[in-house]
C-alpha cells in the first residue's frame, strides 16, 4: 500500500524541461512508495478534479518530449468565486500529503499564498522560459528558448544579407528581457531592445545605418514587452493574473516600420513566438528539469513545505517560495552595458 498520496501540477506557460521535471519527481516519488497523481491543466485541474495517475510507464519515455504531459492553464483560483475553497477541498482528497507545483511567478505565487495563508503542503519547481524568477540562477526552458531564437536570428541574417535588408527578430519576454539579451549576444546581433530600458530609437537607427552600409545587413532583437507608447491599447485582453495577452500586432512590426522610415532601407520582421515554447529541451534544460523534479520530491518526503527547488551554482538547493516570488528578476544595467560593448 502506498505510504502517501502526492500530486504534481504544471501551470502557466509551457516550456521545454517540464516533462523531465515531472519524470524526476515521479521516479523519486516511487522510491518513497508514493501514489502519485497528475493534476491536469494547472490550478484549474485541482479546482475541477481533473486528474490522472502518474506511473513509471507514463513517465518513462518523456525526457525528449516538449511541453507538459499534464497540460496547463493560467487559471488563478484567487480570481474565481469559490476557487480557493474548491482547490483546498479537492486537494484534501487527491493529494493530502503534498503537492509539487511547477510554474513561474504567477503559478508559484498562488502556491506561496496557499502555503502562507492556509498551511497548504506545497513545494515549488521553478519553470519559465523568461528566466525571471528570483532565488534561482536559471530556470529550465530558458536555455532551449534562447537556442531556438539564436538559430532563427542566424537564418534571418542569411536572408537579410541576400536582399540587403535590416532584419528584426521579435522574441518572447513580457517584463524581463533575458531571452532577447542572450539571443542578441549569442547570435551576434547589432542591437537589442528589452523591457527594462526605454528604446533610444535615434541611437539605434544611427548604429544600424553604419552596420548596414558596412556589411549590407543588420539585425535587431526585440523583446515583445518593449514599451512603445504608440502600441498601447486600452482594450487589450488581460489574463487572470492581470497580464496583457500579447497576441495582437507586435513591437517587432513597429520597429521594422521605423527603420524603413528613418533609413530608407528595407526591413523585415520575424516572430518565432510559441515556437520558443515547444520542441525537445536542450541537454542543459533536461538536466535542470530532472534534477529540480527529484529535489522537489525529496522536499515533500522531508516535510519541507513552502520551499522551492532551485539552482545555485551547480547545486540544487531549497529556498523559501517567498524569495522566489517577491521580486521579478530583470536584466540589470551591468548586462545592458555588456551587450552594448558588443555592438560595433
Amino acid at each position: 500500500m502506498a505510504e502517501k498520496k502526492v500530486g504534481i501540477l504544471t501551470g502557466g506557460g509551457d516550456c521545454p524541461g517540464l516533462n523531465p521535471a515531472i519524470r524526476g519527481a515521479v521516479l523519486k516519488g516511487l522510491d518513497f512508495n508514493w501514489e502519485i497523481i497528475g493534476i491536469n491543466e494547472g490550478w484549474k485541474g485541482l479546482a475541477c478534479s481533473i486528474t490522472e495517475p502518474l506511473s513509471l510507464e507514463k513517465v518513462k519515455d518523456i525526457m525528449n518530449q516538449g511541453g507538459t504531459i499534464l497540460g496547463t492553464s493560467r487559471y488563478n483560483p484567487y480570481k474565481v468565486d469559490g476557487g480557493v475553497e474548491k482547490v483546498l477541498k479537492n486537494a484534501s482528497k487527491i493529494c493530502p500529503d503534498g503537492l509539487i507545483v511547477m510554474g513561474g511567478e504567477d503559478t508559484l505565487g498562488v502556491a506561496h499564498r496557499l502555503y502562507k495563508e492556509q498551511g497548504f503542503p506545497v513545494v515549488g519547481v521553478p519553470k519559465t522560459m523568461d528566466n525571471d524568477l528570483s532565488a534561482t540562477d536559471y530556470t529550465f526552458g530558458f536555455d532551449t528558448s534562447v537556442t531556438l531564437a539564436v538559430k532563427a536570428l542566424e537564418i534571418l541574417r542569411d536572408t537579410g544579407r541576400s536582399h540587403r535588408r535590416i532584419m528584426v527578430l521579435e522574441v518572447m519576454g513580457r517584463h524581463a528581457g533575458w531571452v532577447a539579451l542572450y539571443t542578441a549576444i549569442a547570435g551576434g546581433a547589432d542591437w537589442v531592445l528589452i523591457p527594462e530600458e526605454e528604446p533610444d530609437i535615434e541611437k539605434m537607427c544611427a548604429h544600424l545605418k553604419k552596420v548596414h552600409e558596412r556589411e549590407k545587413v543588420a539585425t535587431v532583437v526585440v523583446s515583445e514587452g518593449v514599451k512603445m507608447p504608440e502600441l498601447k491599447n486600452a482594450k487589450e485582453e488581460l489574463d487572470q493574473f492581470g497580464h496583457m495577452i500579447l497576441k495582437k500586432r507586435g513591437v517587432g512590426d513597429r520597429i521594422a516600420e521605423i527603420v524603413e522610415e528613418k533609413l530608407g532601407v528595407e526591413a523585415r520582421v520575424g516572430v518565432i513566438g510559441h515556437m520558443q515554447r515547444g520542441g525537445p529541451a536542450t541537454v542543459f534544460d533536461r538536466m535542470l528539469g530532472v534534477r529540480t523534479g527529484v529535489k522537489a520530491s525529496e522536499l515533500v518526503g522531508n516535510g519541507k513545505f513552502g520551499n522551492m527547488a532551485c539552482l545555485k551554482g551547480n547545486s540544487i538547493e531549497a529556498v523559501p517560495l517567498s524569495e522566489a516570488v517577491s521580486v521579478l528578476k530583470t536584466v540589470t544595467p551591468e548586462w545592458v552595458d555588456f551587450a552594448k560593448t558588443l555592438f560595433k
